[in-house]
């Protein structure tokens, strides 16, 4: 009877940490759903002109839109003052204004209720005693990025109310590549909590494996800076550019680096290069894998990886050749994160899940 008692505690121990685990698990997916969502909302944004449509920065007061008809001609004073209704939309209209308004409310919103979404779940964790140890530091520093996050989000707004009729595209990639690693933070921290049937891969898989992620960020920072200089509505041609593989004009601006970040053509140039190497390197990462764990859950893995990537590239094809019309290019940013999110999730799969704080002794 002692013997079993010993067996037994310990057992039950494991399993309610296995429990927890799916608990939190669960709950980092519905966040990491909603993330999916923002960086949509915020792609549309993006794209119907409706970034400055607020022009003011109201974490707490800001939930609550416009009520009443004067307040909605207020809000549209405030745009008025600004270059993009200046230069570009002199013409627009109040309930045309209004049109613009919700999509940034929305995001906005959206972003409002993702820090709540994780503080509170976070907290009744905590003090319910369901986090591991090895966990707070990590969902402390989720929130963290999150609140990073908003302010990166306004520092973006801001550079486009006073000279510029659009936001900077060094903020808007700014804004996005962060969006996405907090996305990767949180797919990684939830599928290391996840049970896998094979142990982990070989160091070096493991690490080829985390390449593939930053090379997957890079490109999402990169198509980023085409999106923020609109440089995919120009040169719709493919796989020829301008007529050519190497098309001319590429370093007009002085300092040369500039043109990696300033000129269209150039920044349009460097994404295309960029998907045909990541396309290369996913292919190798993929036929390594199979080389080094045959017919394992990580050479599978790597094989949905790379075909992924190639989906996405067709998508970004098509984007460039329809000359980004809205839909299109919106299938293009969400595949994007489709993408990542795989991506990280191949990355934790080949490392295994953290482990158990709690084992189980069965004493011979």
């Amino acid at each position: 009877m002692a013997a079993t008692t010993e067996i037994a505690a310990p057992v039950a121990e494991q399993n309610r940490e296995l429990r927890n685990r799916a608990l939190v698990r669960g709950w980092l997916y519905v966040v990491l759903l909603v993330l999916f969502a923002l960086v949509m909302v915020g792609g549309a944004t993006r794209m119907t002109g409706s970034g400055l449509s607020i022009t003011e920065w109201k974490p707490i007061h800001g939930v609550i839109p416009p009520l009443n008809q004067a307040e909605w001609q207020e809000e549209f004073e405030k745009y008025q003052q600004i270059p993009q209704y200046q230069q570009i939309n002199k013409d627009m209209t109040l309930n045309e204004f209004k049109g613009i308004f919700w999509w940034e409310w929305a995001h906005r919103l959206l972003a409002r209720g993702v820090g709540f979404l994780v503080a509170v779940p976070l907290v009744f964790f905590w003090v319910t005693r369901r986090l591991e140890s090895r966990l707070k530091p990590r969902l402390i520093g989720l929130l963290a990025l999150g609140g990073l996050q908003g302010a990166i989000g306004w520092w973006m707004v801001a550079s486009g109310l006073s000279e510029r009729v659009s936001v900077s595209q060094y903020r808007l990639a700014t804004h996005l590549t962060f969006a996405c690693i907090i996305i990767t933070a949180v797919v990684y921290i939830a599928r290391g909590l996840a049970p896998y049937s094979e142990p982990p891969a070989r160091r070096g898989t493991q690490r080829f494996a985390g390449i593939m992620v930053l090379l997957v960020l890079i490109q999402i920072y990169l198509g980023a800076l085409v999106a923020g200089l609109h440089a995919g509505l120009t040169y719709n041609t493919w796989p020829l550019m301008d007529g050519a593989i190497i098309p001319g004009d590429l370093f007009i601006l002085d300092p040369a680096w500039l043109n990696l970040f300033e000129n269209p053509k150039a920044v349009q140039f460097v994404h295309r290069m960029f998907a045909y190497f990541v396309l290369v390197v996913a292919l190798w990462h993929a036929l390594s894998t199979a080389r080094s764990a045959p017919g394992s859950t990580h050479a599978r893995r790597a094989w949905v990886l790379f075909g992924l990537i190639v989906g996405q590239a067709a998508i970004g094809v098509a984007t460039l050749l329809l000359q980004a019309p809205i839909d299109v290019a919106l299938t293009h940013q969400a595949f994007a994160m489709v993408v990542l999110i795989f991506a990280t999730a191949h990355w934790r799969g080949t490392k295994g899940a953290y482990p158990l704080e709690t084992e189980v002794i069965v004493s011979s």
